[in-house]
């Protein structure tokens, strides 16, 4: 890319579209749940209830709202806690947690979806690790898709344990 005749924003708006689009892994789970999107929004946007049910997740302190900050502990790295950003949140809808180093070096972005389906709910959950820096710390971390196979089942027991009552 040639640099002369641009500003430095141009420039760093260049760098910052680049990282984003270098995706390096990623993970997803999808199940079916038969319980209204609106009890499964229940479980999913409710932190401390996380330890209550087999999702994976040791602890989520904080509240899971939009523009706060959780911090999370999960079962596959139980001494380390990730703090995370939440956005996008639409109840009932999906949300993303995320986070990741300055300047996009690498970037966590997990997004749970959740569409009204056959009298039920279609539950996704995604997460893509991106940037320059991503192929570097993706190494050093375990395969991560049976804690997303995990969170998936676990979120459909609990939500449909709950319809049930």
């Amino acid at each position: 890319m040639c640099y002369r005749n641009r500003s430095v924003t141009d420039i760093r708006v260049a760098h910052v579209v680049w990282f984003e689009e270098a995706v390096v892994r990623e993970y997803m789970a999808e199940t079916w749940i038969d319980a209204p999107p609106e009890v499964v929004w229940e479980v999913l946007s409710d932190g401390p209830g996380y330890a209550g049910w087999d999702n994976g997740v040791v602890e989520v302190e904080g509240t899971i709202a939009e523009s706060e900050r959780i911090s999370v502990r999960s079962e596959v790295q139980p001494g380390r806690a990730f703090r995370l950003r939440v956005s996008d949140v639409e109840p009932a809808r999906g949300m993303t947690w995320q986070d990741g180093m300055p300047l996009g070096l690498f970037s966590g972005r997990r997004r749970f979806a959740l569409e009204p389906e056959r009298g039920g709910t279609a539950f996704s959950v995604r997460e893509v690790f991106s940037g320059p820096l991503a192929g570097l710390v993706t190494r050093s971390m375990p395969d991560l898709q049976p804690s997303f196979d995990t969170f998936a089942s676990g979120l459909k027991a609990e939500a449909e344990g709950r319809v049930r009552g």
